[in-house]
């Protein structure tokens, strides 16, 4: 475009100023302007918004830390008054120069000459080539002449390319403002509370008056935006410059906005962490929580907390995720304004479970045929000799309840009944057994050993909630946000587990017939408590959501007297009836194979009853005698003067799982053998087989062997050859002598 003179005759100065300019344009011929489109595109906010699933706003989280800017606002969504106050301030003659104002440059080179104070000749357009430009960006010292002579050639040309709104609309959104505010959305927001739609003349001036001097005085800020409210208001209008001074005062006291705003910041930041590394944080952001159940949640969560602030609480978090698609519905990390420590995701903090873990132990147990539900275990005094001593396990109550189901012993919560199972199961293989559900454990299971029943290991409420979930899918796991796929537990051990625990009458010898736990739909819940009070717990699903809820410090500090049904349990159970409120819940169906059996109990420990067996493992009649009642750890077996049922498995009770052995090489080998023991169950003793790798090594219910290095798995199988049992050991060492045969 022809750059258009004043038809008159021009002085000196001012020729000297075009001569210079003109030769500037001819010199930067190959400079072309970013398109507008691309750079609104290209805009990043500072700030991320995370919506729900419908769209809703949830969270503002700040993304980058140099300065602080807001959406990109159009043209249209600025209030009129701001865009009058901007022109009249910055370039009175916007809508008729091309770029460059040759009069105000005139009257600036004239002024120069003479050492006069005058307005800059630099238009809204030469500003916005500033801002766009990282060469021609101003510098503390100012701008150089070869920056001024840039920014000219650099305005002539978005004037030929770009419209006079276009201009005006990204002027607004990238000039700099007070300390770190840059854009126009930025500032309403900050200083004044509002969307820049909204902004009165009074603010419209004074934000006009910042673009000149951002980080003045509030008193020369207020000066200044008075003489461009009277300008505005024209010579029959009046300026308030004393109210205008207070709100000067007022609005250039407020700093920025939170870092973050809403009701999920912890879900957010791990939507922000999940994004491919170097990939640019987008200014909305999609989750799938629903905005209605997360706020209820929070709401729920901080009400139970605050009715609990006498008995030492203060912290709390939450998880809902739908059964299916694994999705996550709400995702709360902290009580909030309540919590001293409110930016740690209670969620993904590691923390001790209690008794949550005992519906893996005992869904694992099932589905290896050790356990059925009606099996008894022995609720009384237990001491397990390990490594570092005796292991005393007690329950919660500290009282014993005798011999009890395994229907009992886990819908009651009973702690002696889960450490014997996991002396069946072995620390070991139930770690593993944890890890395809999902719950990573940090330690071994050789190092928390038997009181890994009890929940001493470390577990996040996301793992944990999504480990339950599997068990609503019939043993069938899936990451959080994904749906279930491979198998990692026994799809009707899984289904067992789940009825125990949906079974208000078997948990009533702990938590009464009355609990919080019941509700009038199906659901299957457990609690759980950590060694000194220190985290509560409760956990459970029905048809179609997983609901985790966990209560206590993240200090780490003991609560007072806060058990599983008054921690963590109401709110579990009031998102519950929220989320049923009009959606039933029907029992699940039972998997192919399963069988229902009526069963009673000898002794009348406990009232006969229907029950579920895996197939192959149904009998009739459960009872203790005398010689069940002397054994510690056997598999609690039904016992009426005859064998247990048909198919309970044999087991090996020694070597443990995970044994290290350690060969001394000044002993024979022979005298190092290693004595192998197994029960029988309800296979006969001489049919036992020992086989440790390709090898038979023995038979019956007990065997020696002469151990060479290595790592083993030692099988104990039936007649037939099917495998019974197996451990894994080490043996470490010497090597046994050449001539001796290992049998």
């Amino acid at each position: 475009m022809p750059i258009s003179l004043v038809n008159r005759p021009l002085r000196p100065a001012t020729r000297l100023a075009v001569l210079v300019l003109l030769s500037a344009l001819l010199a930067h011929g190959a400079a072309r302007a970013q398109g507008f489109d691309d750079l609104r595109r290209e805009h990043r906010p500072s700030d991320i918004v995370v919506l729900d699933r419908h769209g809703e706003p949830l969270q503002r989280l700040r993304t980058d830390p140099s300065a602080r800017r807001g959406a990109w606002v159009p043209l249209a969504d600025v209030s009129p008054a701001l865009r009058q106050a901007l022109v009249l301030s910055e370039d009175r003659r916007f809508y008729q120069h091309a770029g460059v104002d040759w009069r105000a440059v005139s009257a600036a080179a004239w002024a120069n000459l003479w050492n006069t104070r005058t307005r800059g000749a630099s238009t809204l357009t030469m500003q916005l080539a500033g801002l766009l430009d990282e060469d021609l960006r101003l510098g503390q010292g100012g701008r150089s002449l070869r920056q001024k002579i840039g920014q000219a050639v650099m305005a002539t040309r978005l004037e030929a390319t770009w419209r006079k709104d276009q201009i005006l609309e990204a002027y607004l959104n990238l000039v700099p403002f007070r300390g770190e505010l840059v854009g126009i959305d930025a500032l309403s927001r900050t200083l004044f509370g509002k969307a820049p739609h909204g902004l009165r003349d009074t603010e419209a001036a004074l934000a006009a008056a910042l673009v000149r001097a951002p980080n003045a005085r509030p008193a020369l800020v207020a000066r200044r935006a008075c003489g461009v409210l009277q300008a505005m208001r024209g010579p029959s209008g009046e300026a308030d410059c004393d109210a205008l001074d207070m709100l000067a005062e007022a609005a250039l006291a407020r700093r920025a906005w939170p870092a973050a705003e809403g009701i999920a910041p912890h879900h957010a930041r791990r939507l922000l962490a999940a994004r491919p590394a170097g990939q640019p944080a987008p200014a909305v952001l999609r989750s799938t929580l629903d905005a209605r159940l997360q706020r209820l949640a929070l709401q729920t969560l901080q009400q139970q907390v605050k009715e609990l602030r006498g008995r030492h609480v203060e912290d709390g978090a939450v998880v809902v995720l739908d059964n299916a698609s694994g999705e996550v519905l709400a995702w709360v990390g902290s009580t909030g304004t309540l919590s001293s420590a409110a930016e740690v995701d209670g969620a993904a903090a590691p923390r001790q479970p209690g008794s949550t873990l005992k519906p893996f132990l005992y869904a694992q147990a099932i589905a290896q045929r050790r356990l059925t539900a009606a099996s008894l275990l022995d609720d009384s005094p237990a001491h397990l000799q390990t490594a570092s001593g005796l292991y005393i396990p007690q329950n919660y109550d500290r009282h014993f309840k005798g011999w009890v189901s395994a229907r009992t012993a886990l819908a009651a919560s009973l702690n002696v009944p889960a450490v014997r199972t996991l002396v069946m199961v072995s620390p070991r293989a139930f770690h593993r057994q944890l890890g395809e559900l999902g719950i990573a454990l940090r330690e071994s299971g050789d190092y928390h050993g038997y009181s890994l029943a009890l929940g001493s290991a470390e577990v996040t409420l996301g793992q944990l909630a999504n480990a339950y979930r599997a068990l609503a899918n019939g043993g069938r796991h899936g990451a959080i946000g994904q749906p279930p796929g491979r198998d990692a537990l026994d799809a009707g051990a899984a289904f067992i587990v789940g009825d125990i625990l949906s079974d208000a009458n078997a948990r009533a010898r702990t938590f009464g017939t009355d609990s919080i736990l019941a509700t009038r739909f199906w659901t299957a819940v457990k609690t759980g408590t950590s060694k000194d009070m220190r985290d509560n717990w409760a956990v459970g699903w029905s048809a179609r959501y997983t609901v985790g809820v966990w209560v206590g410090n993240a200090s780490g500090a003991a609560m007072w007297d806060v058990s599983g049904t008054s921690g963590a349990a109401p709110v579990w159970a009031a998102l519950m009836r929220h989320l049923h409120a009009a959606t039933p819940s029907p029992p699940p169906r039972p998997p192919a194979g399963l069988i229902q059996a009526a069963v009673r109990f000898g002794g009348q420990l406990e009232a006969a009853r229907q029950e579920w067996f895996l197939p192959g493992t149904a009998q009739a009649v459960f009872a203790i005698d005398s010689e069940a009642g002397s054994a510690m750890f056997t598999p609690a077996q039904a016992q009426n003067g005859s064998k247990p049922g048909p198919s309970v498995p044999a087991r090996i009770t020694a070597p443990e799982d995970g044994t290290i052995l350690a060969l001394d090489p000044d002993i024979p080998p022979a005298r190092q053998r290693l004595t192998l023991l197994a029960e029988a169950g309800t296979a006969a003793p001489r049919a036992l087989r020992w086989w440790i790798g390709a090898r038979e090594i023995g038979r019956g219910p007990s065997a020696q062997w002469l151990p060479w290095p290595g790592r083993h798995v030692v099988q104990l199988r039936d007649a037939r050859g099917a495998v019974q049992d197996e451990r894994r050991i080490e043996v470490r060492g010497a090597v046994a002598k050449a001539g001796v045969a290992a049998r």
